[in-house]
C-alpha cells in the first residue's frame, strides 16, 4: 500500500487498491478460497484479506512481485512437496505475478485449513 493512503476495511476495497494487472489474480483467487469454504468470514487483517472459520484459515496479498499466500505453517508444511517450486517460509508461500496460481494446490490447502481448524475447535469443545 502507499504511504498516506488509508488501509482498506474490506477484501473488495483491498483489490481495488492493487494494481489493475494485479486485480484479476486477487479476484480468482479470492473466488477460488470462497468456493471452499463459503462459510467463511471474510476480513482485512494483518492489513491483508483474511478468511477466517473457527480461527484464522488463510491470508493472501499483493506485493511488487508476488501474491503471497498465507495458509500458517501448518499448510506450508503439509504440503511442503507440492509447494517445493515455490519461495516458501514458515506461513508464506510466494507465487510469482508473472505465473498462474496453482489453484488446485490452494483448493487442497484450503481444505486442509478447514479441516485442521474444526477438528482444533471440535477438541476444545470436548475439554
Amino acid at each position: 500500500m502507499e504511504k498516506g493512503k488509508a488501509l482498506p476495511t474490506s477484501i473488495d476495497q483491498y483489490i481495488n487498491g492493487a494494481p489493475v494487472e494485479v486485480q484479476q489474480k486477487l479476484i480468482k483467487l479470492r473466488s477460488v478460497i470462497k468456493a471452499e469454504v463459503p462459510e467463511a468470514e471474510e476480513r482485512i487483517a494483518y492489513g491483508m484479506p483474511t478468511f477466517s472459520q473457527e480461527g484464522n484459515l488463510v491470508h493472501f496479498a499483493a506485493f511488487k512481485n508476488h501474491i503471497g499466500f498465507f495458509p500458517a505453517p501448518s499448510g506450508i508444511e503439509h504440503f511442503q512437496d507440492q509447494l517445493a517450486r515455490y519461495k516458501t517460509s514458515k506461513g508464506t508461500v510466494q507465487i510469482p505475478l508473472d505465473e498462474e496460481l496453482p489453484l488446485d494446490l490452494i483448493r487442497e490447502i484450503v481444505r486442509f485449513r478447514l479441516k485442521e481448524n474444526l477438528a482444533k475447535a471440535a477438541a476444545k469443545r470436548k475439554k
